[in-house]
């Protein structure tokens, strides 16, 4: 087995390190010091192995976990010891991994050995630590939604072009072949100029596993359960009280931690229409019907409008999404849709002047809304494959392209705008309206009061990326 090349490590991150510091008084080098030493260094070779972190060791790290087992695992991070044991069971290397609560001091210890970082953490901390991460010259794979703000989504956009790694976000369907095969069928001009698409989801379900509701609001205290750091699960949006529906699974309900069933599920249903029509910086969104939410917790279902311009030779074009319980959060099916059955509990209609189309909750197994269209199509013969077929999903994805030196198919030049996307959608359905996006301005032109929900505040010692808007 090949030795990969390690990366050289600054004296002033070294020094850092040594002095163990943790929480808000943590040092940390700069980003300037850290990932000039890194741009332009031999990668692996395809034999190589390479070493990965994981921030956040349990949960959809179990994903991760499965997508690196040909590779090392050298360094945990939780907030939660529970996870390290539950880590172990699906990884092998997890059983000999430094552990860690803070993913600074990972960070700032570990940088000089690690090649790969996994963050599998809630929504509120993807941006700081796969910041953290790039500015490292560490190659970043973070789990959907990539980040919980619009300023954030920039930010990790900027980040790729000035730390010159690799990135991709795991919105698995994006490896999947129906995406792909979706992407051919369009350029052969089968839909023709699609003008019109409707994503739905079905839920939030509260009282599931991922959606839960307090009893009262703001939620009441709950007894911090022992282990947890409670103050490092907050990261930059603490201090708050703790409750128990926060840990370790129902936190998607909640604005201050997460995006609810929209931000949930958007990465998935919608990645084929955006992948497909360049469904990004809409000039306008509308949320038409919005039922439940607080400024505590996200909405109980929505239905909620973007208008995008032309984009090249692309026709304009109207997205709706769709989620919520019930029929009246479900759009509904084309005219010429001739298939028997449900379709299920989400996916894509696309509306074309030529056909209409259909993929599913994860932006797969596409088909003409017209069976009989359908067969034809076949028989007639699909165009050739002309986008690679990955395997393995978005981990294996992302390691080989590190090693082979190509781009991953949801990094952040695709992931980022994307994200961005949803959070206007995210914005809309909290705040009801419409919403005027001057996308090159980044603002709401005819709400300014709503511009504040463009970027969160951040508490002390967890600032980052502002250096990235300097002139």
């Amino acid at each position: 087995m090949k030795k990969m090349n390690r990366r050289i490590f600054t004296a002033g991150s070294a020094a850092a390190a040594g002095f163990g510091i943790s929480g808000e008084a943590l040092a940390r080098s700069r980003a300037s010091e850290l990932y000039r030493f890194n741009i332009g260094k031999p990668g692996p070779s395809a034999n190589s192995k390479l070493n990965i972190a994981m921030i956040g060791a349990s949960g959809i790290a179990g994903q991760a976990y499965g997508g690196s087992r040909e590779d090392n695992v050298v360094a945990l991070c939780d907030v939660d010891p529970n996870a390290f044991a539950w880590g172990a069971k699906k990884h092998p290397g997890c059983k000999t991994a430094t552990q860690f609560s803070d993913f600074r001091v990972m960070l700032d210890k570990m940088s000089k050995e690690i090649d790969m970082v996994c963050v599998n953490t809630p929504d509120h901390t993807h941006f700081v630590a796969t910041y953290w991460a790039m500015e490292r010259g560490l190659h970043v794979f973070t789990q959907k939604p990539l980040v919980h703000d619009v300023w954030q989504a920039r930010t990790l956009k900027r980040a790729k072009d000035k730390f010159k790694v690799r990135t991709n976000m795991g919105n698995q369907g994006h490896t999947f072949n129906g995406i792909r095969q979706l992407r051919e069928w369009y350029e052969q001009g089968i839909f023709g100029q699609i003008t019109e698409v409707h994503s739905f989801k079905d839920g939030p379900k509260w009282g599931g596993t991922y959606f839960k509701r307090p009893d009262s609001l703001p939620p009441n205290e709950s007894g911090v359960p022992a282990g947890l750091n409670w103050d490092l699960w907050q990261g930059p949006t603490g201090p708050a009280p703790y409750h128990e529906l926060y840990h370790p699974r129902t936190w998607r309900g909640f604005n201050r931690y997460g995006t609810g069933q929209f931000g949930d599920w958007f990465c998935h249903v919608a990645d084929a229409p955006v992948w497909l029509l360049d469904l990004y910086n809409p000039v306008r969104v509308e949320a038409e019907m919005v039922a439940g939410g607080n400024e505590w917790m996200a909405v109980d279902g929505c239905r909620v409008r973007f208008d995008f311009e032309r984009r090249g030779d692309k026709a304009p074009c109207s997205f709706h999404w769709w989620n919520g319980v019930g029929e009246e959060f479900r759009p509904g099916k084309p005219e010429d849709w001739s298939w028997p059955g449900s379709v299920g509990g989400g996916g894509t209609f696309y509306y074309g002047d030529k056909n209409n189309g259909f993929t599913d909750n994860r932006s797969n197994n596409p088909r003409l809304a017209n069976k009989e269209a359908q067969i034809a199509f076949k028989a007639a013969g699909y165009p050739d494959e002309k986008y690679p077929r990955i395997k393995g999903g978005p981990i294996k994805e992302l390691i080989n392209c590190i090693k082979n030196g190509t781009e991953a198919g949801a990094n952040f030049d695709y992931a980022a705008p994307m994200t961005e996307v949803m959070l206007l959608g995210v914005i809309a359905a909290n705040h009801g309206g419409v919403l005027e996006w001057d996308a090159k301005k980044m603002k709401i032109t005819n709400r300014p009061e709503l511009n504040t929900y463009l970027r969160a505040p951040v508490r002390k010692g967890w600032e980052c990326g502002d250096e990235l808007w300097k002139a």
